[in-house]
């Protein structure tokens, strides 16, 4: 028996609103755990960017500015 014969027979309230709640229900936890996990490596990856960046900021200024003073 396929689902499309089961799911034919019901109303249209049955699949669009009580299986999507169910489903949110059962599952809600898990998604949005892995919502919270894809933010959090978004967040770390901007910060990981963000601190190289003034690494390499800091560094090419000091280098820069050496140059005119002789060296460290």
């Amino acid at each position: 028996m396929a689902v499309r014969e089961i799911v034919t027979g019901l109303p249209w309230w049955v699949k669009w609103v009580v299986a999507p709640v169910l489903v949110l229900l059962l599952f809600g936890g898990l998604v949005a755990h892995v919502v919270g996990v894809l933010i959090g490596l978004l967040f770390k990856a901007l910060a990981l960017v963000a601190l190289v960046g003034g690494l390499v900021f800091v560094v090419r200024k000091f280098k820069g500015s050496s140059n005119s003073r002789g060296g460290w």
